[in-house]
């Protein structure tokens, strides 16, 4: 026996850098502004809550392992399918699931320049390699990706709009990309920040999917739903891959309070009409003030923007969140999606987004002086 052997685990599994989720950190004179993580500053469903708080009289009950009602409320809401949807913990376990169910090791999967960090990790763990291409404007290029195609690719994902940047592509683009990719390869469209997209030029990906054997698409209710504390995401998928998902995903990967408050979060269309509202009104406030301040705002369509700072002492991006810090207000670091230069801030309260700009003005003024 080699008492000095220790487990190993699989290819690929150290070579991942853990997820960091954005910082609340402590407040500052009592108050703390948590624009670091794309959370609704209106919080969650005065219906969802009160579900969430029914569900209480139940918890030594298993959940449905089906999320039969669920599934129902939503094909209901968007006109699908319910057996071809796939619940499960946030989208974050389903990016797992697609990669664990189609990965072998050594395949590929393809993701933009920029992309969402999970698809890295997902593809890692599942002892995959990951594939960049590269962007073109902070934006996803289906031409870059189509020629980084390979006989090891199985999955391209695709976040639209895409995090963090806020880019997206038009529905066109989307479908070129597709008729461009074998049938064998899977297209996965993260369309975690569609209910904030105001472009009659974009789709969530659901047409795609009811029309193709090889696309899935991704929603979540941690974004616009105001429940990421609950950890339920969705999928809606092909007759054939949702037949899959539900063979490796855990018989009780959704919990009965997270099912009946996404079902209440559904049917409260108002709540979720003043949540777009609220975006609709401060994404351009926000993205134009900060604009005004002689920083690089990159168009976006989400609930969030991304900022580029100047490459000059006192005044780069490090430099700004460290200030904003200091007056209790926390933004998203970039420096692990490559992009050193920016930090992403999430649309939040009035008061947030006023402080921000203010703060952000008081920074800059300091520097220059």
């Amino acid at each position: 026996m080699d008492s000095a052997a220790t487990p190993e685990p699989k290819p690929g599994v150290l070579d991942i850098s853990a997820y960091v989720p954005g910082s609340s950190g402590k407040a500052v004179a009592g108050r703390l502004f948590k624009l670091s993580s794309n959370e609704t500053p209106l919080g969650a469903s005065p219906k969802a809550i009160e579900a969430f708080r029914a569900a209480a009289d139940h918890l030594q009950h298993y959940p449905d392992g089906a999320a039969t009602a669920l599934r129902e409320a939503i094909g209901a809401k968007y006109g699908l399918n319910p057996a071809r949807i796939v619940c499960g913990a946030g989208s974050d376990e389903l990016i797992g699931l697609l990669c664990h169910a189609y990965l072998s090791p050594g395949d590929e999967t393809l993701y933009s320049q920029h992309g969402f960090l999970m698809y890295k990790i997902a593809t890692l763990a599942s002892g995959g390699r990951p594939v960049v291409a590269p962007e073109r404007g902070l934006t996803a290029d289906v031409d870059a990706i189509l020629a980084m195609v390979s006989e090891r690719t199985r999955i391209v994902f695709l976040a639209n709009p895409n995090n963090p940047t806020g880019t997206y592509l038009p529905y066109e683009e989307v479908q070129r990309l597709h008729a461009g990719l074998p049938g064998r390869v899977l297209l996965v469209i993260d369309a975690a920040y569609a209910e904030y997209v105001r472009r009659n030029d974009y789709s969530a990906g659901i047409d795609l999917v009811a029309n193709a054997r090889n696309v899935v698409m991704l929603r979540t209710f941690s974004k616009i739903h105001g429940l990421a504390a609950l950890r339920l995401g969705w999928a809606y998928c092909p007759e054939a891959v949702a037949d899959v998902l539900n063979r490796v995903r855990g018989p009780f990967n959704v919990s009965h309070p997270a099912m009946v408050a996404g079902i209440a979060a559904l049917q409260d269309a108002a709540f979720t009409e003043a949540a777009v509202a609220h975006n609709e009104r401060w994404l351009p406030w926000l993205s134009d003030r900060l604009a005004g301040l002689g920083l690089t705002v990159t168009p976006s369509v989400g609930n969030f923007i991304l900022v580029g700072f100047p490459d000059a002492d006192g005044r780069r991006a490090a430099d700004a969140d460290a200030f904003l810090i200091s007056r209790g207000i926390y933004v998203r670091r970039m420096e692990a999606y490559g992009l050193a230069s920016c930090l992403r801030i999430t649309v939040g309260t009035e008061e947030a987004n006023r402080l921000v700009v203010d703060t952000l003005a008081e920074f800059l003024g300091r520097t220059d002086g």
